[in-house]
């Protein structure tokens, strides 16, 4: 980064009115303040983000917090930065403008009255949209101005239609309260709707679709209402679907699938019908395409899919289940470890199929080094009930060959105790 110490371990001193003065590092965003001082767009941002009142440097009260931007000292940093390429220092980029709050209030205003032409309101929105990809400051100034309220009134009001498409797109970049959430799922016929679109033709509008489902139910704690959402014809198969798309071609499909898989079965009473929907096939068919994160969620999932016998069933049907649960403990993170321990404690409870596949997987080396590892104590205790239902699977010479884990005979005897 420019402005990091390290081109100044390489002899290349930055010129003292080129730093910023809150953070001494070179500006990438010069802005000007009421006093006439500049500094660094995000520095000043976050000194009156605090509660700062006062300049930083002259201590005067700043009479509005208007920041302008300082376009001639941005050019002469770049201009530096250019001549000092050969020293390891990178051009600093044009900043794009934080979004004008009076241009926002006007395309909202455009795009949601009914007065106006479709092709304009669609123009509004996609401007709209445009801004809100530029940068989190401005997602902020268009939240700001009541823009999901107007925006979920457009996707419901012109239901099947582009106008809707286009302000669902826009609609899922905004986190939602959970008032608003409850508007949302408590009206039955804007569920059914959102259901019917994750069967759309476009992948677009499918993905956005399942987007909302995700921020509506996971932002609601009305466990009845979670229900009735759940209970929708169809909502599962159309979620679980998404989640077939090739990550290449559609690398938001599994993402947004998932989780919003996720936040259905957090409903105990439907997690039968994501299992009829297929969602045990999917998950283990996908799981080695899921970021870390993702991951985590997957196997979230497959814990609580194992918590109902039907899941138990699908999964332990699945050639590939244990091997994989297996593999991933100690290998994604401390959750995914605690996760995975957690369905294989199910499938073993439930299958000695599944117990047989485990220890032939490995089972045991795995639950040995996570039990002596800083896992968390809720993986450690699932370690240690399944190291207990699976003892009188071990191979005889098993603990015999396990020299490897200093540790492992107090172990043993302690889960065999």
């Amino acid at each position: 980064m420019p402005g990091s110490l390290e081109p100044l371990d390489l002899g290349i001193q930055i010129p003292y009115h080129f730093r910023c003065p809150i953070s001494l590092e070179l500006m990438c965003d010069p802005v000007t303040v009421s006093t006439g001082q500049t500094y660094d767009r995000a520095s000043i941002e976050s000194w009156v983000a605090t509660g700062n009142t006062t300049c930083p440097v002259t201590r005067a009260p700043l009479t509005d917090f208007t920041l302008i931007p300082n376009h001639t000292l941005r050019r002469l940093i770049q201009d530096w930065c250019v001549a000092n390429r050969s020293f390891g220092v990178e051009r600093i980029p044009t900043p794009k403008q934080p979004a004008d709050p009076a241009l926002v209030r006007s395309l909202l205003t455009q795009a949601s009255s009914e007065s106006n032409a479709t092709p304009s309101r669609l123009t509004a929105l996609r401007r709209l949209r445009g801004l809100a990809r530029d940068s989190d400051k401005n997602r902020s100034v268009i939240s700001s101005l009541n823009a999901r309220e107007i925006l979920v009134q457009v996707v419901f009001a012109n239901i099947d239609s582009e106008l809707s498409h286009e302000s669902l797109a826009l609609l899922v970049m905004f986190p939602f309260g959970e008032s608003e959430c409850v508007s949302v799922v408590s009206d039955s016929d804007r569920i059914a709707y959102l259901s019917r679109l994750l069967f759309h033709s476009s992948i677009d509008v499918r993905i956005n679709s399942a987007a909302l489902i995700e921020i509506v139910v996971a932002g609601t704690r009305s466990p009845e209402l979670r229900a009735q959402v759940s209970n929708v014809d169809e909502i599962f198969e159309g979620v679980i679907e998404i989640m077939k798309n090739p990550i290449s071609s559609y690398p938001r499909a599994l993402k947004i699938g998932v989780k919003a898989l996720f936040a259905l079965c957090l409903v105990k009473q439907t997690r039968t019908k994501a299992v009829s929907a297929g969602a045990a096939e999917t998950l283990i068919d996908r799981l080695s395409d899921f970021e870390k994160c993702d991951a985590e969620r997957a196997l979230a999932t497959i814990e609580l899919l194992c918590r109902v016998p039907a899941g138990c069933a699908a999964f332990a049907a699945h050639a590939l289940t244990v091997p994989l649960l297996v593999k991933i403990i100690l290998k994604i993170s401390d959750r995914a470890t605690e996760y995975a321990a957690g369905a294989l404690l199910s499938l073993c409870s439930e299958s000695e199929m599944s117990q047989r596949d485990a220890v032939a997987a490995g089972v045991l080396t795995q639950l040995l080094l996570l039990v002596q590892s800083d896992c968390t104590d809720r993986a450690k205790r699932k370690a240690q009930l399944l190291l207990k239902l699976l003892r009188d699977s071990w191979p005889e010479d098993s603990i015999g060959n396990s020299d490897d884990f200093p540790c492992s005979e107090v172990v043993i005897r302690f889960c065999c105790s």
